[in-house]
């Protein structure tokens, strides 16, 4: 009997052992650490970056864009043909199976893009990429480097993810193949790394772009209903583009989202320059510029949303530029932060807000957080295997 009662407490102690642990378990409350990490992510990184097992639901991407572009719910789907590139190789006029040309021209329907290993792919011509095309460069370390870029030409529903673009280079004209699997004459190209024309439902994402020969990215001749996020913009001149040119009058009706992107170090203008249409530049972090930040002409819409502006410690503090009178025009300065003496000059009435529908709308966040949303813009550096 004596033993009998001197085990009850150790029975009592092991009973209250496994409820506890059975009360932890069902209550999550070791799965603080992952929560709080989700919390330091931006809108669009908090929907599909906290999945370990992302590789294995990548079309879950196509869920998690904001702004213009809304869902890209076109991208996904149970016809979706996934594509692996295989080769870094590049022939314009008779792409391979397994190079990326071969899948973003080629490959009919919707196609979802994919990188088997480390590469980095030298474009003999811009890589005219057709509807419905997801890149996705997660897992590898996917350069577009030395030769072309990307030329969106009258398409619709692209999402462009995970690339490092730079060093690229114009190119004279020739022949290449074209987004309807034609070969087709191609005139000479400026050097862009991605170039949109006559475009929509465009989302560029978590990309990092650099050192090319003209602009980073363009939108432009009619182009429209487009984000910009995540990406870093670097060590370049002329950076983002958007609107063609004074006199095209289409781009009247762009609409842009630039949301979450990091600019700098050692960027000069054009973050972005607008002409015409409609720009919501929100929750950016400008890290210094030379001759200006945000800029236009042709009376552009732009409302410019707690973005933290960090002027250089010498040379120009002024934010915006404008080419003409300017004085109707709408730019709107809301819950923007300044530092080392930046400052933006408003102009015009109060201006309208975006008017995203459901599928667009996002959260703005407080300037004091900009750091931290924007700390891993630009391509990712994960494996199949891990986080991202």
């Amino acid at each position: 009997m004596a033993s009998v009662a001197a085990a009850r407490p150790v029975i009592s102690s092991c009973l209250f052992l496994f409820l506890f642990l059975l009360f932890v378990a069902e209550s999550g409350v070791f799965a603080a650490r992952p929560a709080r990490r989700s919390r330091r992510m931006n809108a669009i990184d908090r929907c599909w970056r906290g999945n370990r097992n992302w590789a294995a639901s990548r079309q879950r991407l196509a869920a998690c864009s904001v702004g213009f572009a809304g869902k890209m719910w076109g991208n996904a789907g149970k016809d979706v043909t996934f594509y692996r590139v295989t080769n870094p190789g590049d022939d314009p006029v008779n792409p391979q199976p397994g190079t990326l040309r071969h899948g973003a021209s080629l490959v009919k329907g919707k196609v979802w893009i994919t990188f088997a290993m480390d590469m980095v792919i030298k474009l003999g011509r811009p890589l005219v990429v057709k509807s419905f095309t997801t890149i996705d460069g997660r897992g590898a370390d996917v350069q577009i480097a030395h030769g072309s870029g990307f030329l969106l030409y009258q398409v619709n529903d692209v999402i462009i993810h995970g690339l490092s673009f730079h060093d690229l280079q114009p190119q004279g004209p020739g022949p290449v193949i074209s987004q309807r699997g034609e070969v087709m004459e191609m005139g000479s190209s400026d050097g862009d790394a991605i170039r949109l024309v006559g475009s929509s439902k465009v989302w560029v994402d978590h990309n990092t772009l650099y050192s090319c020969h003209d602009g980073l990215l363009d939108v432009t001749r009619g182009s429209s209903w487009v984000t910009i996020s995540n990406n870093w913009f670097k060590n370049h001149d002329k950076v983002m583009l958007l609107g063609h040119d004074d006199g095209h009058l289409e781009d009247r009706e762009m609409k842009v989202t630039v949301v979450y992107n990091r600019f700098g170090p050692r960027v000069n203008q054009r973050m972005p320059r607008v002409r015409h249409g409609y720009a919501h530049i929100v929750n950016n972090f400008y890290q210094g510029w030379g001759d200006y930040a945000i800029g236009g002409s042709m009376s552009p819409t732009i409302r410019s949303e707690a973005n933290l502006f960090v002027a250089p410690r010498a040379g120009n503090k002024q934010i915006t530029w404008r080419e003409g009178r300017g004085k109707s025009w709408n730019w709107l300065s809301v819950g923007d932060g300044f530092i080392n003496g930046a400052f933006f000059v408003q102009t015009g009435t109060r201006g309208r807000g975006p008017g995203y529908d459901s599928q667009q709308r996002f959260p703005v966040s407080g300037v004091k957080v900009v750091r931290s949303l924007t700390r891993h813009a630009g391509a990712l550096r994960c494996s199949e295997q891990s986080r991202c």
